[in-house]
C-alpha cells in the first residue's frame, strides 16, 4: 500500500489546548504521525512519498471559502496584534449572541470559526494544515488511478471541522475535500466510514443534506462523549441526504466485541449504499490506554479492523485521524492497513 506523507505537518508544533479546565500542551503532537511513518517502514508497508501541491477550490466547495481565507491569516493577525505563543479563542457567539458577522479582533474571528479551543495555531500552523490536505487529495489520486488502497497520513486530522468551523485539533477536513474530489472526477457515490472514537461531527455536518456522501460514525455516546453535541443515532440526514447519515454511539467501556458488532453493521450499510470508493476516516483511540479516550480495544482487534473493511472490496482511501497513545499508535493505526492488505 503507498503512503503520502509530508514532513511540514511537524511546524504544527508546542501548541497548546484548553481542556477541562487546564491549558495543556497540546495531545495532538508530531510524534504521532512520526511513529506511524516508522511502523509503515519497519513492516515495510509499501513505498511513502510527499504530496503533490494542490490549490484550495476543492475545500472550497465542502468549506465556506470565507473560512478557508481566514486559515491562513491567523498567526500573522494574532503577531500583529501584539501577542506571541499559541493562538486560541475564549469567546464564542452562542445562543442570543450575533454570530453572523465576523468581529474585526483576531481572538473574536477565533472564537467566531471554531466550537471549542482545541485547534490552535503556532507560527507553523497554516503550512502543516496546507501539507495535510494535500496530503489526502494526493492519495486519492492514486486511488483514483487504480491503487487499490492507499493511506493519507494526514497531520494535522480533519473530522471535527465543518464547514465553517473548526475544532477538536481539525481545520480542514481532509476525508471530505477527497470526497468531493472524486465526485468532482468521475464517482457517483462515495462512502465515509469513521472509526475514531470521536464522533466527526464536521464530516456528518457538511453532508448532512446530500446523497452523493453516505457517513457512517462509530464513536463515544454523546452524551458522555466530546464532542457531545452531534453523533445520536437518531440523526438521518435531512432533505436530499435522508437515510444516508448512520450513527453508531457506544457507552464508555465498549470492547471489541461491541465495536465489533457495530462496524459489521456500518460496513452492511455501506455494501447497500454501493459507492463507487470508500474514504475511512482512521482513528485509533479507540485503543484501551488512550489517555483521553474509554473504549477498550486492543492492539490484536486493528488487523480485524482492516480485514472487515477489505472484504468490502471497495477502492478504499485512509486518511489519518486521531489517536493520542503515542507508544502503540504506529502498531494500532497501521495494523489496519495491514489486517486490510490481509498480512
Amino acid at each position: 500500500m503507498k503512503t503520502v506523507f509530508s514532513p511540514r505537518h511537524a511546524g504544527h508544533s508546542g501548541n497548546l489546548e484548553l481542556m477541562a479546565g487546564e491549558i495543556l500542551p497540546a495531545f495532538e503532537k508530531p510524534s504521532r504521525a512520526e511513529i506511524i511513518r516508522k511502523r509503515i517502514d519497519a513492516v515495510d508497508l509499501g513505498p511513502v512519498s510527499e504530496p503533490d501541491a494542490h490549490d484550495l477550490s476543492t475545500a472550497k466547495k465542502v468549506h465556506d471559502p470565507a473560512f478557508i481565507d481566514f486559515l491562513p491569516t491567523v498567526y500573522p493577525e494574532w503577531e500583529k496584534s501584539g501577542r506571541s505563543g499559541t493562538a486560541m479563542p475564549y469567546t464564542w457567539p452562542v445562543r442570543g449572541l450575533r454570530g453572523d458577522v465576523p468581529p474585526a479582533a483576531i481572538e473574536a474571528k477565533l472564537g467566531f470559526y471554531s466550537f471549542d479551543a482545541g485547534a490552535t495555531f503556532v507560527k507553523g500552523t497554516w503550512d502543516a494544515i496546507k501539507s495535510s490536505h494535500d496530503t489526502a487529495l494526493t492519495a486519492a489520486a492514486l486511488v483514483k488511478a487504480g491503487e487499490r488502497a492507499a493511506f493519507a497520513l494526514c497531520r494535522p486530522p480533519g473530522h471535527h471541522a465543518g464547514s465553517n468551523f473548526m475544532g477538536g485539533y481539525c481545520f480542514i477536513n481532509n476525508a471530505a475535500v477527497a470526497a468531493q474530489r472524486f465526485l468532482d472526477t468521475g464517482a457517483t457515490r462515495v462512502s465515509i466510514l469513521d472509526v475514531d472514537y470521536h464522533h466527526g461531527n464536521g464530516t456528518q455536518q457538511m453532508f448532512y443534506e446530500r446523497s452523493d456522501v453516505q457517513v457512517v460514525n462509530l464513536h463515544g455516546d454523546p452524551m458522555q462523549e466530546y464532542p457531545y453535541f452531534l453523533g445520536h443515532a437518531d440523526e438521518k440526514g435531512a432533505s436530499e441526504g435522508e437515510g444516508f447519515n448512520h450513527n453508531f454511539p457506544m457507552p464508555w467501556g465498549t470492547d471489541f466485541a461491541q465495536w465489533k458488532a457495530a462496524l459489521d453493521a456500518g460496513c452492511d450499510l455501506v455494501a447497500d449504499y454501493r459507492p463507487d470508493v470508500l474514504i475511512v476516516s482512521l482513528g485509533v483511540d479507540t485503543f484501551e490506554r488512550d489517555p483521553i479516550s474509554q473504549f477498550k480495544l486492543k492492539s490484536d482487534d486493528y488487523p480485524e479492523i482492516g480485514r472487515r473493511i477489505a472484504e468490502l472490496g471497495l477502492p478504499t482511501l485512509f486518511v489519518m485521524e486521531g489517536g493520542y497513545a503515542v507508544d502503540e499508535i504506529g502498531i494500532n493505526a497501521v495494523g489496519v492497513l495491514t489486517g486490510f492488505e490481509g498480512r
